[in-house]
């Protein structure tokens, strides 16, 4: 009976549910459908085709897994089509199919995944990598294979480790290349690096294609070549190259995955395809060694057996990734049974507007339990062939790695691996240990190059496309020594010119340049505007009297300073005498005169402290003391002391302190006697906080950097400035002074000073140097140029070349070095610190051994006053003051005659004790006489 009413209730349900309009299945049925579509011949595809059905057999086959729900699947080839992708996938949505696997590729992914936002049916891809497939759009669109964020991150990475700056990417132009290559530029940014041309080929390129394309990049100046293609037609882009000489020596070929797919699959490959990408470095998906792997790679040659009309086919990462998807679909759809998931579907109301024609459209309908099931699978939790399964909050795999493979003979090589965790390593990545992940920490093993070199190549040339580099030289009208332009045979010369030409000379390769002059020649050019047409790439570099400063040096790329400059002052001086009634104090500064005063009085107080117990030229009382002290102290400056030193400790402190003091005294006497006797230049402007103090004006040179210094950093106010051009003005000016509308001093570089002041001996620097800087050549951000330039102009100073262009250009004469002598001739306490060290030391050292002793004596000595005085520390005090205080020769003397006393006493008691023993010896004897003779009567 109850069987009856069972099957009544079924068809009365089946009933309302036809008359709905809708389809609803049982919460367990016995199979569930899934799509799968991709092209089954592709590389990719067979590999995948294999490993789906094997997933198939296995899920099927474990009743565990489902709970006796089994999994149809249904494959459609989409044939290398995306039109056929698409008209697959609506196919599917017809079949109340509850996810599709697939699509293959980039392109049929972003249009099939907004048929899965509308119908809300899980697409779960085990190939698509492209990043711009995101989340949010695409909700329903689920990437089970790593994203290319990590690949193009993990190559950005290798680029940025061998030092390149910049790449070319040549890249199939779909979503597919466009987005990989749009994410490698994101990646290469944050390291500073960039790709400097970017080179798209079509979808199914022929030779042709290929070859016009590598024409244009091998006129380009970067060597390193980001290959981002099919697995399908990659190999013939290497065989394109190499036959164009582009996979020599100085190349750089990078290939992302798609390689190790075409070697993985296809292994062996044809020797001569080998030898066409010998040297390339590629990546291959990571996957850990877990036990599953294992199994299902020692399944594969099994799996493969009755499919190898067209060839042996390898296992690939993508194999893996399609057969790790169906497991992860199963776990998920076993869930969504469990948390009473009810596989139903119900009719789009949009779609049935569409009914007219013959599309069909009307037939698809939406998965009512799509957002369940999603939530599912993005919760999956598990341990597949490629390890761990997870997805991380943006939905992308966890774990994300790469193997680093250098393609060498007739094989490949394993150099090293990438992750996000640990960065480049030649280990495996491990996460359960920290990361680290510094530079230094970084490591990949060696790679044999294109060419068959293991140098590393320096990754550009400049380019072949008969351009020469054009470089900015000023145009300058003043200073000619430095920069010199003659307008009849379009020449320059110059100091600047000859280092320039010098360390061109050094680089291992040609550079083709040209020099232009920027500039009117009627004024100076400012070489800030110089630099800025550098960074609006109106010239390649700037060459000249350019000064390093912060502001140029956030548009372009200094190369290592060739001479040294600075911001100096120079004023007009005049000789003098020094007639000042204090010039006696001149010789040293305040500190100098203090410190030495100090240890004056230091080193009298030591010797005074070591002769007190001996020495009765030390002794008094305490008046004397001090007025001997300060005697002792101050006139040995004069070696003029008349008090001798008997103990040594004494005598070797006064020794080292006489040492000094004469080192002292010779310094000062000389000194002053320069001082008094010696002509002096002086001038009423003693350096910058001076003339800075003054409302004077204050004369530059047009052009220079001086100005924005003075204004910016130093605030003094432009009505102050006056700008001068050429060497007379200087001089002009500075003779006129402020009262004859001239200026107080002239602010500019050294290098220019130096050489005015080379036939100019009535002006002189004067002050310190108030900034540091240097000259330096300039060069695009980046340019590999400014480095190898860098290094030439080192080499230049090691080997001397680099100051005999100096001497050839800028000789100077005496004027030039009379500014050291504005400085206050002082002597500093610099100058002297060793001295005062050694003494101090000398001090310390023997007062340390002095009162050692002291104390060994007054223990020896005082044994008994300290303890008749008991234990009070006061009474202790004082007799160890008492006991400093005394003469030496009086605690020996007191202390002897103790001794003797106690000697004395000591003979004396035993005396007294031999007497009372011979006493008590005879009257022992009387007594027994006595008796004796009481006995005999």
């Amino acid at each position: 009976m109850n069987i009856v009413w069972l099957l009544v209730l079924m068809v009365f349900y089946n009933g309302v549910a036809s008359n709905g309009g809708s389809t609803n299945v049982s919460t367990r049925p016995e199979f569930v459908n899934v799509g799968a579509v991709f092209s089954f011949n592709s590389i990719v595809g067979k590999v995948a085709k294999v490993a789906i059905e094997a997933a198939i057999e296995d899920v099927n086959s474990d009743p565990a897994v489902l709970g006796g729900t089994k999994i149809i699947v249904q494959m459609q080839d989409s044939n290398y089509s995306g039109f056929l992708g698409i008209v697959e996938a609506l196919r599917f949505m017809e079949k109340d199919t509850v996810a599709i696997i697939g699509p293959q590729n980039a392109v049929t992914a972003h249009i099939i995944s907004h048929i899965a936002n509308e119908l809300q049916v899980p697409l779960l891809s085990f190939s698509v990598t492209d990043p711009t497939l995101s989340s949010l759009q695409f909700p329903f669109f689920v990437r089970t294979i790593q994203n290319d964020l990590h690949q193009m991150a993990a190559v950005a990475a290798m680029i940025d480790h061998y030092g390149w700056k910049e790449v070319i990417a040549l890249y199939v132009d779909d979503d597919y290349g466009r987005n990989g290559i749009a994410a490698l530029g994101d990646m290469l940014a944050e390291r500073r690096c960039k790709i400097s041309y970017k080179a798209p080929l079509v979808l199914d390129p022929n030779q042709s294609n290929i070859t016009d394309l590598l024409v244009k990049v091998a006129l380009t100046e970067s060597r390193i070549i980001v290959l981002h293609a099919y697995a399908g037609w990659g190999p013939q882009v290497f065989t394109v190259a190499k036959y164009l000489g582009m996979m020599g020596t100085g190349y750089v070929w990078i290939a992302t995955h798609w390689l190790t797919t075409q070697i993985d699959t296809n292994s062996p490959l044809p020797s001569s395809m080998m030898d066409d990408m010998q040297g390339v470095l590629t990546l291959r998906m990571y996957t850990p060694e877990t036990e599953l792997k294992r199994k299902f790679v020692s399944r594969w040659s099994n799996l493969t057996s009755g499919q190898t009309s067209k060839g042996k086919i390898g296992l690939n990462a993508y194999g893996l990734y399609a057969y790790d998807t169906v497991w992860l679909l199963a776990h998920a759809i076993n869930a969504f049974f469990d948390q009473g998931g009810n596989i139903s579907f119900s009719n789009d109301s949009r779609l049935t507007q569409l009914r007219r024609g013959d599309l069909n459209l009307d037939a698809m309908s939406i998965f009512n339990g799509g957002n369940l099931l999603l939530r599912n699978i993005l919760q999956v939790n598990m341990t597949g062939t490629t390890g761990p399964v997870k997805f991380t909050p943006d939905r992308n795999l966890i774990h994300p790695a790469f193997e680093i493979i250098n393609v060498i003979g007739t094989g490949i090589r394993k150099i090293g691996y990438w992750s996000n965790y640990s960065g480049l390593s030649v280990v495996p990545p491990e996460y359960t240990k920290p990361p680290n992940r510094s530079s230094s920490n970084e490591s990949l093993y060696g790679v044999i190059w294109p060419g068959q070199t293991t140098q590393k190549p320096r990754g550009w040339v400049f380019p072949n496309n008969g351009r020469h580099l054009n470089i900015g030289v000023p145009k300058r009208v003043s200073f000619r020594e430095f920069v010199s332009y003659a307008e009849g045979n379009d020449m320059f010369t110059g100091y600047c010119i000859d280092v320039f030409t010098a360390a061109l000379n050094m680089l291992p390769y040609a550079v083709p340049y040209k020099l232009i002059p920027f500039g009117d020649g009627v004024k100076n050019p400012t070489s800030t505007e110089l630099v800025h047409k550098i960074q609006t790439g109106e010239f390649d570099g700037a060459i000249g009297d350019i000064a390093i400063i912060t502001n140029r040096t956030r548009m372009a790329d200094f190369t290592q300073p060739f001479i040294e400059s600075g911001l100096v002052v120079v004023a007009p001086v005049r000789t003098t005498l020094n007639s000042n009634p204090w010039a006696f104090l001149r010789p040293f500064n305040p500190m100098m005169w203090g410190v030495t005063a100090a240890f004056f009085l230091i080193v009298g107080t030591v010797v005074w402290i070591l002769e007190h117990r001996l020495n009765d030229d030390f002794r008094g009382p305490p008046k004397k003391q001090i007025v001997t002290i300060l005697w002792f102290s101050f006139s040995t400056w004069f070696f003029a002391h008349r008090e001798n030193t008997v103990s040594t400790l004494g005598r070797l402190v006064l020794i080292i302190w006489l040492f000094v003091v004469l080192i002292i005294n010779s310094s000062y006497t000389a000194s002053l006697t320069s001082i008094l006797t010696v002509q002096q230049l002086s001038s009423s402007i003693k350096g910058l906080d001076t003339l800075l103090a003054s409302n004077d004006p204050i004369g530059y040179q047009q052009g220079s950097f001086a100005r924005g210094y003075l204004t910016d950093e130093l605030n003094v106010d432009e009505s102050r400035l006056v700008p001068l051009i050429m060497p007379d003005d200087y001089a002009k000016a500075l003779k006129d002074g402020p009262q004859r509308g001239g200026v107080a001093a002239v602010i500019d570089d050294r290098p220019y000073i130096e050489l005015f002041l080379s036939s100019r001996c009535d002006f002189s620097i004067v002050g310190q140097e108030f900034t540091k800087t240097g000259w330096g050549f300039a060069f695009a951000r980046d340019s590999p140029l400014s480095v190898d330039m860098s290094t030439a102009i080192l080499k230049l100073s090691e080997n001397g070349d680099l100051q005999r262009i100096h001497d050839k250009w800028l000789i100077s004469s005496s004027c030039a070095s009379q500014g050291a002598k504005l400085q206050v001739d002082r002597l500093q306490l610099k100058s002297f610190w060793g001295l005062f060290v050694l003494c101090g030391s000398a001090c310390f050292l023997a007062l340390i051994i002095y009162f050692i002793n002291m104390l060994r004596q007054f223990s020896k000595h005082y044994t008994e006053e300290v303890i008749s005085a008991g234990s009070s520390t006061s009474a202790r005090l004082q007799t160890f003051i008492s006991f400093v205080d005394e003469k030496e020769e009086e605690v020996k003397s007191r202390s002897k005659r103790r001794q003797m006393e106690r000697m004395s006493n000591r003979s004396a008691s035993e005396d007294e004790s031999m007497y009372n023993s011979k006493r008590r010896h005879i009257d022992q004897s009387s007594s027994r006489m006595s008796l004796d003779n009481g006995n005999n009567a």
